[in-house]
């Protein structure tokens, strides 16, 4: 039986390795040698693609989500919490709500149908669904959470090259709304995340948006601390009327030492932190390998000569 399910699940394994191999990179590299060499592939302008409609599924889960009753205010946060996030579409927050009512039930069914393998105490039965209930309530918010933080990682990660080709398009005679728009289409494929946001500003500006307002927008519908003072620096330059060419310059090399100030800081931390796994992991094996033998030898003369003397005793 043990030689069945591991061939089954060795089968399923190779299966789901050749099915995103064949999508991720058969596929593509398949499409890429007919189209005969590399293109220039370019951001679509965001507004003018209509959003696709998904299936029956993807309607159901959406009406779903419409259903719930939420407060105002969180409806709020929550929208800004997943612009933050990536996901703008008018959809985001009604998948996000089903996602939490599909998540729910789906563990408390699974608790149900599990507690009687688990245990037979009647409270345990009780506790344990209504366990996985919670979990299953706030696992959307605790991933949501996690592709923000990894966003903002993603962002800042970014800044560095769309700052530097920013200061050579200024400083070769462009304003800077067209510098925004260029670099927003130039860095499309090494950083899509960060594109995409100054691509809504450069949109918003040409709806009638001041430039100000645009920027600030960016700082709230991103939410990272680098990009918040970015615009700070762009609005004050804009401002005041002080040239952007030094202000990018000088906040390029600002971020520059911040980062290695930020290296040099966690590699500081490396020793305060690797005195818990020491401690637990490495000692212990270290006091096994260097006193083991001797309480070996110990146990096999020690205690029995203990006992003949208690004997003749």
């Amino acid at each position: 039986m043990a030689i069945v399910i591991s061939v089954i699940l060795f089968v399923a394994l190779m299966a789901a390795i050749s099915y995103f191999g064949y999508r991720r990179y058969a596929r593509p590299g398949g499409i890429f040698e007919q189209l005969g060499g590399k293109a220039t592939i370019t951001m679509p302008v965001l507004g003018t693609v209509e959003e696709e409609e998904g299936g029956l599924l993807v309607t159901l889960i959406q009406q779903i989500g419409e259903k719930v009753p939420i407060n105002p205010d969180d409806a709020s946060l929550l929208r800004r919490d997943l612009m933050m996030a990536g996901y703008h579409s008018t959809k985001a927050l009604a998948m996000y709500q089903a996602s939490r009512v599909l998540s729910t039930i789906g563990f408390v069914l699974i608790a149900l149908g599990a507690r009687g393998f688990v245990t037979t105490n009647t409270v345990l039965g009780i506790v344990i669904p209504v366990g996985a209930g919670l979990i299953g309530y706030f696992l959307p918010s605790i991933i949501l959470d996690s592709r923000i933080s990894k966003r903002h990682e993603t962002l800042r990660l970014s800044l560095p090259d769309l700052l530097d080709l920013m200061v050579v398009s200024v400083e070769a005679g462009l304003a800077l709304d067209q510098a925004i728009q260029y670099v927003s289409k130039e860095l499309v494929n090494a950083h899509p995340d960060l594109c995409q946001e100054f691509q809504i500003v450069t949109l918003e500006i040409r709806a009638g948006s001041r430039r100000i307002d645009a920027l600030r927008h960016l700082a709230e519908r991103t939410g990272e601390p680098e990009l918040r003072k970015l615009v700070a620096v762009l609005i004050q330059t804009d401002r005041f009327g002080t040239s952007i060419a030094d202000s990018l310059r000088t906040h390029s090399d600002f971020m520059r030492v911040r980062r290695r100030q930020d290296a040099e800081e966690r590699a500081g931390k490396v020793g305060v932190k690797l005195v818990f796994p020491i401690f637990f992991l490495i000692l212990p094996s270290m006091l096994v390998v260097a006193a083991g033998p001797g309480l070996l030898q110990v146990f096999k003369y020690l205690f029995p000569m203990m006992r003949s003397v208690q004997l003749s005793s």
